[in-house]
């Protein structure tokens, strides 16, 4: 990637009321995947892209995970936001509007993939144009309400949300530096509502296609995942 180093953001203040309702007793950041914790996949899927500074949101449940995170990445630039926030979309506006200028790789916490297709991600997001935020996607649908994404055959985003389409949104985000100063209009509450919003306001979308991501917000969603993360290890 040319030009300065890209700053990164990580969205992990939700609750994960669905995973400890299934029984898993520590905060959704620390959930493992094949032994390894959520939060400690996605940095290090940041450091494998190059990334090394990171703004991080958790809630105030999860300060643990903050002097966790701080020990595991001595390597990285860590600043931490300890905040409650009412939704994703208040999350992602928190993470994003720390240290203004120029675009921000963001990514939910519970968005599951391997190091490698991560960072090929932010290789093809990052020759997309300066102006253009870029969504990650993937035809992996394992999410109970998932995004469906419609898009042109230069990867443009026509459309998100609604029944048809066969690639659905996947917690990753290349964000432009307009796109991070924009006040969405009252009443939207998740970031989803947000992003489909933009596409109907002519921002530039675009999207690049991850094939394995796995939305982990269920028992079944770290099943899934861990299958993969060991098959990883195998081939």
């Amino acid at each position: 990637m040319s030009g300065p180093p890209l700053l990164g953001g990580i969205i992990a203040a939700g609750e994960g009321s669905r995973l400890r309702a299934a029984g898993f007793a520590v905060p959704k950041p620390m959930v493992p995947i094949a032994g390894v914790p959520l939060i400690e996949s996605v940095m290090g899927n940041f450091r494998a892209a190059g990334v090394r500074s990171l703004v991080v949101i958790v809630n105030e449940a999860e300060r643990t995970v903050v002097e966790w995170a701080r020990a595991r990445f001595t390597d990285l630039d860590l600043e931490f936001i300890v905040k409650t926030t009412p939704s994703s979309l208040a999350s992602f506006r928190e993470v994003t509007a720390r240290r203004p200028g120029g675009r921000m790789l963001v990514s939910t916490v519970d968005a599951w993939c391997r190091e490698a297709d991560f960072a090929r991600f932010v290789e093809a997001a990052s020759r997309r144009p300066a102006e253009a935020t870029v969504l990650a996607v993937t035809p992996l649908v394992a999410d109970e309400t998932p995004v469906r994404v419609q898009v042109d055959t230069g990867g443009r985003v026509l459309r998100l949300g609604g029944a048809s389409g066969d690639i659905v949104t996947a917690g990753m985000y290349l964000v432009s530096e307009r796109v991070r100063t924009l006040v969405p209009p009252p009443g939207l509450g998740r970031l989803r509502e947000f992003l489909a919003w933009l596409c109907q306001a002519g921002e530039p979308l675009y999207a690049e296609v991850i094939e394995t991501v796995v939305d982990v917000d269920r028992a079944d969603d770290v099943a899934i995942a861990e299958a993969l993360a060991l098959a990883g290890r195998v081939s």
